[in-house]
C-alpha cells in the first residue's frame, strides 16, 4: 500500500471535475495556505486513495444514483484516509429515511409519510396515502437537488393521478418514497439553510421556492441538481434553537466520534403556523454558500487545517 502523504483530496464527480463554483473559494484559500490539494473524481478507478491523509467530499453529486457503489465507496476510503464526513455519518444521511430517527428524537420535522417498495403498493393504497387538501411533495428518498420530485394538488383529481403514477414508478424500480406536505409559506418566507462548522453555527442563506408542479419525466436528465436562487439570511432565534438540536441530536446518534462533524447544513421550512421544521440535515455534500456570508470560508479552513 502506498504511503499516505499530507495531501488533501477534494472528492467531487466527473460532470463537475473542478468543483462547483460555490467551492472555487475554498480551494483558493487552500491553495493560499499552503496545503497540497487535489480534486479527484469519486468514482474514478484509477485514484490510488491511500495517497491522500484527508478526503474532503464535495460535489459528489451523482451519488445518488448510485448510492450502494458510493456507500462502498465511503468505507474504501475510510481503510486508507481520514474521510470527512465519516463514513458511518454519511451512509446513515444518504437516505432520508434519518428524518425518523431525528423524529423519534423529538425534532420537528416536515410532515412525511413513507412508503417502501417491498409493501407492493398498488394504485389505491397509494391514493389514500395522500393528503386530503392542500399541495403536496412526492419525493424518493435518496435524491439531491430536488431530482426526481413533483409537486401536486390534492384536490384535483388529476393531479392526484400523475402523484400515484410518480409514485408507483418509484416504487416499481425498488425506490424508497416519501409524501411531504406541501409548506406555503416556501413559496414567501423561503427555505432557510443554516451552515454549522465544527459543531458551531458558522452563517445562513435563504432558498427560493424550487417546484412549481408535477414532475415530468426526463426534465432532469443529464442535470445534478435544480438552480436554486439563494440570498443571505439572519436566522432566527426559533431556527437556530431547531437546528442546534438538529446538529446536538446527530452527535448523539454517532457517540464514538471524538470531535463535531466538521460540517453540517440544516434546512428548514416554516410551517403553517410559522414555526421552522427540518426539511433536511445534510451532511454528505452540502453547498456550504461561502460567497453569501463574509468570513465564512476562512472559518471552514481554520477547521479543517486543524483536522489535517
Amino acid at each position: 500500500m502506498t504511503t499516505p502523504t499530507a495531501r488533501l483530496a477534494l472528492a467531487t464527480c466527473a460532470e463537475l471535475p473542478e468543483l462547483d463554483p460555490d467551492d472555487h473559494p475554498l480551494l483558493e484559500l487552500l491553495v493560499e495556505r499552503g496545503i497540497p490539494t487535489d480534486i479527484v473524481v469519486w468514482d474514478d478507478p484509477t485514484v490510488d486513495w491511500a495517497t491522500y491523509h484527508h478526503v474532503l467530499i464535495r460535489s459528489t453529486w451523482d451519488y445518488t444514483e448510485r448510492p450502494a457503489q458510493f456507500a462502498d465507496w465511503t468505507r474504501r476510503v475510510t481503510r486508507s484516509s481520514t474521510l470527512l464526513n465519516p463514513a458511518d455519518v454519511v451512509q446513515w444521511n444518504i437516505d432520508k429515511t434519518y428524518l425518523r430517527d431525528l423524529e423519534q428524537r423529538g425534532l420537528p420535522i416536515v410532515p412525511t409519510i413513507w412508503l417502501d417498495p417491498e409493501r407492493n403498493f398498488d394504485a389505491r393504497a397509494i391514493h389514500t396515502r395522500f393528503p386530503a387538501f392542500g399541495d403536496f411533495v412526492v419525493k424518493p428518498t435518496v435524491s439531491a437537488g430536488s431530482r426526481d420530485t413533483g409537486r401536486y394538488a390534492a384536490d384535483v383529481t388529476s393531479s392526484r393521478s400523475l402523484a400515484i403514477t410518480h409514485a408507483k414508478n418509484l416504487l416499481g424500480v425498488g425506490r424508497r418514497v416519501m409524501i411531504q406536505r406541501y409548506l406555503k409559506q416556501v413559496d414567501t418566507v423561503g427555505e432557510t439553510a443554516l451552515i454549522y462548522i465544527d459543531g458551531k453555527f458558522s452563517h445562513a442563506v435563504r432558498k427560493g421556492a424550487l417546484l412549481e408542479g408535477p414532475y415530468r419525466e426526463g426534465e432532469t436528465e443529464g442535470v445534478l441538481y435544480r438552480r436554486e436562487v439563494m440570498t443571505p439570511r439572519e436566522a432566527t432565534d426559533a431556527e437556530r434553537a431547531v437546528a442546534d438540536r438538529a446538529v446536538a441530536a446527530v452527535g448523539d446518534l454517532f457517540p464514538d466520534s471524538a470531535q463535531p462533524l466538521l460540517y453540517s447544513r440544516v434546512d428548514l421550512l416554516p410551517d403553517d403556523e410559522g414555526n421552522p421544521v427540518i426539511l433536511e440535515v445534510e451532511l454528505t455534500e452540502p453547498s456550504f454558500f461561502f460567497g453569501f456570508a463574509a468570513g465564512s470560508v476562512e472559518r471552514f479552513v481554520d477547521a479543517l487545517a486543524a483536522r489535517l
